[in-house]
C-alpha cells in the first residue's frame, strides 16, 4: 500500500461472526417475548443500522407491523419501539458474545495493513455496551483496530457518512478519496458512497448468505456459488464498488483500488 491512507472495516459478517448470527438470534428472541414471531429473512432486514434505528424499520415493516397488531390489538408505536429496543440490547450483547470468531483472515489481513503504514478503524450499528465482550474476544484473537465508532455515537447512523468520518478523523486519515470502507451490508455500502471513500462489498460471509462458516462450507459448489452471486448484486447495487467474498480476499481488492487511483480514478467516478 503506498496511496490508501485507511480501512475503515465493519464487525458482524465482515469481520466476526460469519454470516451475521448474533443480531438474527437477538431479534428474534426479542419481539418473541413480546408474543410476534419475527422470521429469520425479516430480521435481516435493514442489517447494519444502529440496533434502535433497526427494530424502528421493522416495526414499520407491513408483514412485521400486522403481526404486531394482531398479537397486541393495536398498530407499532414508538413506545413500542423503545420497549423492543431496550429490552434487545442485553440480548445483542449476549449474543454478540456467543458469536465472536474473527471470520478467518480477519486478524493477518489487519495485521498486514498495520506493518504497511495503513491505518485501520472500525464502525458498528452495535453500541458501546453491545461491542463490550466482542473488543477483548477479538483482540485475544489477533485483532484490534485503533479506533472503534458504535451506534450511538454520532447525530446520525449509517446510511448517513458521519461514524465513517468519525473513524477517519480518529485516524487521521484523509482525504476520503483514498480511504475504503469494508462491510458486508448494503447499507455499509451507502456509508462509504456518501462519506466519499471506496467501498469493498463482502458477499459470502456477511448478511446477505446469512449462514454460519459450517454451514456455508456444507454447501455444494453451485449452491453456494448462486448463494454469493446473488448478495453479490444486492451489494453493488447499493454502491460497492468492488465485491469479493470474505475480508480474506481483500488484500487484491486494495490493489486494484491502488491501482485506479494511481489512474487517477477517484471514488465519485462511477
Amino acid at each position: 500500500m503506498g496511496m490508501i491512507k485507511g480501512v475503515v472495516f465493519d464487525w458482524a459478517g465482515t469481520m466476526v461472526d460469519f454470516g451475521c448470527q448474533a443480531p438474527v438470534e437477538a431479534l428474534i428472541a426479542a419481539f418473541g417475548a413480546e408474543g410476534v414471531a419475527l422470521a429469520g429473512e425479516d430480521a435481516r432486514r435493514d442489517m447494519g443500522r444502529a440496533k434502535r434505528d433497526h427494530v424502528a424499520a421493522l416495526l414499520a415493516y407491513p408483514p412485521v407491523a400486522h403481526a404486531w397488531a394482531k398479537a397486541k390489538g393495536t398498530p407499532p408505536a414508538e413506545a413500542d419501539v423503545e420497549r423492543v429496543y431496550r429490552a434487545l440490547e442485553p440480548l445483542m450483547a449476549q449474543a454478540a458474545a456467543r458469536f465472536s470468531d474473527l471470520i478467518p483472515g480477519a486478524a493477518s489481513v489487519a495485521t498486514g495493513l498495520l506493518a504497511q503504514g495503513v491505518r485501520v478503524g472500525s464502525g458498528t450499528g452495535y453500541t458501546r455496551q453491545m461491542m463490550s465482550a466482542i473488543l477483548p474476544r477479538a483482540a485475544s484473537q489477533g485483532y484490534a483496530p485503533e479506533v472503534v465508532v458504535c451506534a450511538g455515537e454520532t447525530p446520525s447512523g449509517r446510511p448517513s457518512p458521519l461514524m465513517l468520518w468519525q473513524a477517519l478523523i480518529q485516524l487521521d486519515a484523509w482525504p476520503a478519496r483514498v480511504c475504503v470502507k469494508v462491510d458486508d451490508a448494503e447499507v455499509g455500502m451507502e456509508e462509504g458512497r456518501a462519506a466519499g471513500c471506496w467501498t469493498v462489498g463482502l458477499a459470502a460471509s456477511g448478511n446477505g448468505v446469512g449462514l454460519s462458516l459450517e454451514q456455508y462450507r456444507s454447501l455444494d459448489e453451485k449452491d453456494r456459488r448462486a448463494r454469493v452471486e446473488r448478495a453479490g448484486k444486492s451489494l453493488k447495487l447499493a454502491g460497492a464498488h468492488l465485491v469479493i467474498d470474505t475480508v480474506a480476499d481483500l488484500p487484491a481488492a486494495l490493489t486494484e483500488i491502488e491501482r485506479r487511483i494511481a489512474a487517477g480514478q477517484r471514488p465519485t467516478d462511477d
